[in-house]
């Protein structure tokens, strides 16, 4: 079955982190996303505070995209997002700790910005397509040890790659229904989209938002009974 466009949208966070974006290009976001209905809109913590309408939530990110910051740092960023409107924050873990297998320290990490997000919801990027399933693994438990609300595919810039259906299926078995999972990168088009909730996804990080929703619906019309086979 083909959600709505509106069930779509709620589970959207819409998405503008370019390091080149402007004020102006933010508001534009706002407005864009109340419109599409959007869960919420997703910026880099520079853009804070940040004045949207009701029922729209803001988003920000924390030691992005390197993810390489002593957590001190990351802690210090967090809870300054928080203090001007952030609602939840997505955190990259020390790409560096994972591979050397220090998961104490990992935990630790998220932990520190857990601590600072106060009543904040955390996302954790692990950068999966960076990662070995035994790595992707090993994240998700770290992160749900610290106290996450969700793992987190990808920040979008990591070379890489972004989300793909093979880890968010994966990080869905790890944490079960206890965290959520958001897929983000490289989301373009409605049927990677549905193949990302279909995988097990909770949440979408998408800047094509608008696209993916126009699609849904050019989908959901070639379902309906009688209509034409392409």
């Amino acid at each position: 079955m083909v959600p709505d466009r509106a069930h779509l949208a709620a589970l959207i966070d819409h998405t503008l982190l370019t390091p080149e974006a402007t004020g102006a290009q933010v508001r534009d976001l706002v407005t864009e996303a109340a419109a599409l209905g959007t869960y919420s809109v997703c910026v880099s913590p520079s853009q804070l505070p940040l004045t949207v309408p009701a029922g729209l939530r803001v988003v920000t990110v924390c030691g992005f995209p390197s993810g390489a910051h002593p957590a001190v740092v990351k802690a210090a960023e967090a809870a300054d997002a928080v203090a001007k409107g952030a609602q939840e924050v997505d955190m990259v873990v020390n790409l560096g700790l994972v591979r050397e297998g220090r998961w104490g320290d990992v935990e630790a990490d998220v932990r520190a910005v857990r601590e600072a997000c106060g009543p904040a919801g955390l996302k954790v990027i692990i950068e999966s397509a960076v990662l070995s399933d035994e790595e992707i693994v090993a994240c998700c438990r770290a992160a749900q040890a610290a106290g996450a609300d969700f793992v987190k595919t990808s920040t979008g810039f990591h070379p890489a790659g972004g989300a793909s259906t093979h880890a968010v299926r994966l990080m869905r078995r790890v944490v079960g229904e206890r965290l959520g999972v958001k897929a983000s990168g490289g989301i373009r088009t409605a049927q990677a989209a549905l193949a990302m909730l279909d995988a097990g996804a909770s949440r979408l990080g998408l800047s094509a938002s608008a696209a993916v929703l126009d699609g849904l619906a050019q989908l959901s019309s070639r379902t309906r009974p009688g209509a034409p086979t392409p």
